[in-house]
């Protein structure tokens, strides 16, 4: 049983802090920290942490690109970096003082020829003993969303679960790719369908046509520090967040996907799978900066809501 995972726009996470952001001044930062970044390489990394299988694949150009090789390979992170023509590029993160506000700055990235967009889908299905398929992140530039339903076919022919994890135009092209499972947030729902969601039948019944409309199986809607609800075959229902002291928001939503998905892959049910991902997510909410849940708080959250 294994996770592979697609990350097509990946990015080098920087980080650092300082004391003031100032318009027109010299801004004197903290020694800065990197991570490898991306929807799926962070997918990757947390099913690895939570001592899941999970092989990321990602385009790879350029020192961005073969910086976010060498920390995943000090991480012990399996990997399938595809060599592109383009630079990867870099995310930069500044937190103003301790505590304060988080400034994200997140850059286009390179556009993917067909070549390569070919080459990074036959790596992804060249990964032996999948179970389940992750896309998750940003498209690149100049990517057609199609794309989206060209994983699901070749899903499909291998008999593999597909999760989705995007927005915009991309999650608008996941109607019909035969997912099992998306995880939308509710302002991507509120924008994807055109209109506000306003009351927790609003919410419901937005999840619910997302599913009667083939976006997915199964319907996950991230509602941020109000936990998450669900809408599957015959089955909805709401989890509540759970309560912790948050030091980042970079990840959660990922860590959610891969503990959903490795719950899963491990024949756990859709309603304990959901908990297991909330308390990822919230695990990872814990953490500073671009760090990812740590295996023993996601067990000690989760043994909490079962209890």
């Amino acid at each position: 049983m294994a996770i592979a995972t697609l990350t097509l726009n990946p990015a080098l996470d920087v980080t650092t802090c300082t004391e003031k952001v100032r318009p027109g001044h010299k801004l004197r930062c903290s020694t800065p920290r990197f991570d490898p970044g991306g929807g799926g390489i962070n997918v990757a990394r947390v099913v690895t942490h939570l001592g899941g299988a999970a092989t990321a694949v990602f385009p790879s150009g350029g020192p961005a690109g073969a910086t976010i090789v060498q920390l995943l390979e000090a991480q012990k992170i399996p990997i399938l970096p595809v060599p592109i023509a383009g630079a990867t590029r870099e995310s930069f993160t500044v937190d103003e003082g301790r505590p304060g506000d988080q400034y994200r700055f997140v850059l286009p990235g390179p556009e993917l020829g067909k070549e390569e967009l070919a080459a990074l889908l036959d790596a992804l299905f060249a990964v032996p003993d999948v179970t389940h398929v992750v896309v998750s992140g940003s498209l690149p530039p100049g990517c057609d969303p199609a794309i989206l339903k060209q994983i699901g076919a070749r899903c499909r022919d291998a008999g593999v679960k597909l999760v989705i994890d995007t927005s915009g135009p991309a999650l608008a092209a996941a109607q019909g790719a035969g997912a099992w499972l998306v995880k939308p947030s509710l302002r991507e729902v509120a924008d994807l369908l055109g209109r506000e969601i306003e009351s927790a039948d609003d919410e419901m019944a937005a999840a619910r046509e997302l599913r009667d409309r083939g976006f997915a199986e199964v319907v996950v809607v991230s509602l941020a520090e109000r936990g998450a609800l669900l809408v599957g075959e015959g089955q909805e229902l709401r989890v509540p967040a759970i309560e912790v002291d948050a030091k980042g928001t970079v990840g959660a939503g990922d860590s959610m996907v891969a503990a959903i998905t490795l719950a899963a892959s491990q024949g756990k049910g859709i309603e304990d799978a959901l908990r297991y991902g909330i308390a990822a997510g919230a695990a990872t909410l814990m953490t500073p900066a671009t760090e990812l849940a740590r295996k023993e708080d996601v067990e000690r959250l989760y043994a909490g809501t079962r209890s």
